[in-house]
């Protein structure tokens, strides 16, 4: 069970139970990713939970599985894969070890939910601009693969995930409450359910600390504390949705990348009208032709770009992974064909989860600076450093 609580100590706690779930750190990397020593990182724990990170890793593994069991219809080996059990063998050890029941035994003892999906709760640094969020999204979102729900301060999508060399698609339904966000995940899902919450982390920007960004970025800052920089669930996708809005409307690449979508992703069955397809993955796409990409109304150029994308990642050539080098991914992205500086930018700061990424030759950046040249818009960024991802979305958000 997680503390309760909103001092500080409180919620590293608490981010770090999710980044052990999602990540499976040791305390070591634990204490880096929350910005502390590993020694006072074990006395935070021992104060708030009375054990240290590992030991309370290997309990919240064991309170999942058992709400696991209990709330979904799951099988035990798609739990313990979730769970961070090496196989299903090691999952029954723990929990007779732990509660003298066996998994089955567990299962029928507890009344099950939603059949169909468990909600987990995934805490944040307030202040979080959620509604801003949802705008951002709102404006941009894949007809058939994504939704916002304005009126509730809700996100769907559709989700594809790997995990162990195994492909699983479901859906997400998100909504923020005032320190933490609450992510409903299908079952289908449930067997990468470490991915996903590692995709949740970047794509919600839960690791924000937004208090150290206002600091950086001043009265830029002010007038909606706590926006976050809006990342993906998957980075192929915003991929393809960057080159599909080169020169065009965010309104035109919408309806461009739900033509995509429809044509060439993959059908699922959801519980909501709105999501019915998987984005495509790299290695389908890969295998199209020209034609059937550009009979969708996409220009030769951006097609040739797209399947050029979708090779490299298929083959392995390139990898969009948050927390990778930037640099070194940003050079891999421009030799490909139709990829410039603006594309990478933008690419870097939502696939990558590079908070100092900069597109400063955004026509909105310029706009909002009252700039016309983009050496002087570069120049102006450097007071935002380490932070000027989050400048550019406090630019765009000026603007209305």
């Amino acid at each position: 069970m997680l503390p309760s609580g909103t001092d500080a100590v409180t919620r590293r706690v608490r981010r770090g139970a999710l980044l052990q779930l999602a990540f499976d750190m040791d305390d070591a990397a634990l204490a880096r990713a929350l910005g502390v020593g590993a020694t006072r990182l074990a006395r935070d724990y021992v104060a708030r939970v009375g054990v240290t990170p590992g030991v309370y890793a290997a309990l919240q593994r064991r309170l999942l599985a058992v709400r696991l069991l209990g709330d979904t219809r799951a099988p035990p080996a798609a739990i313990a894969r979730a769970c961070a059990f090496a196989n299903t063998a090691a999952l029954e050890r723990e929990l007779r070890q732990a509660y003298g029941q066996s998994a089955s035994a567990l299962r029928a003892a507890r009344r099950a939910g939603d059949p169909a999906s468990i909600t987990l709760r995934l805490p944040y640094s307030p202040p979080y601009a959620w509604t801003s969020l949802l705008g951002f999204l709102n404006g941009r979102t894949i007809d058939g693969s994504e939704e916002t729900d304005l009126a509730h301060a809700r996100y769907r999508r559709t989700v594809r995930a790997t995990h162990d060399g195994v492909g699983h698609c479901g859906w997400i339904d998100a909504v923020a409450t005032d320190d933490a966000l609450d992510l409903r995940v299908s079952d289908s899902l449930l067997p990468a359910l470490p991915v996903v919450l590692a995709r949740a982390w970047h794509a919600f920007d839960l690791g924000a600390e937004p208090r150290a960004i206002a600091k950086v970025l001043g009265t830029l800052a002010r007038p909606t504390p706590g926006l976050r920089l809006p990342g993906t669930f998957d980075a192929f996708e915003l991929v393809v949705r960057a080159i599909l809005g080169q020169q065009i409307t965010v309104k035109a690449a919408r309806t461009l990348a739900s033509r995509f979508v429809a044509a060439f992703g993959t059908p699922i069955d959801t519980p909501f009208a709105g999501l019915t397809r998987v984005f495509p993955a790299p290695a389908m796409v890969a295998a199209l032709t020209v034609d059937s990409i550009a009979s969708l109304g996409i220009i030769g150029a951006r097609t040739r770009s797209i399947l050029a994308v979708a090779g490299a990642l298929a083959d392995g050539r390139l990898h969009l992974q948050p927390g990778g080098d930037p640099a070194r991914t940003l050079a891999g992205l421009k030799a490909l064909p139709g990829i410039g500086e603006w594309t990478a930018q933008y690419i870097a700061m939502r696939a990558l989860a590079a908070h100092d990424a900069f597109p400063h030759t955004d026509y909105g950046v310029m706009k909002a600076l009252d700039e016309r040249h983009p050496p002087r818009v570069l120049a102006r960024g450097e007071a935002w450093r380490p932070y000027r991802a989050y400048a550019v979305m406090h630019l765009w958000r000026s603007l209305g």
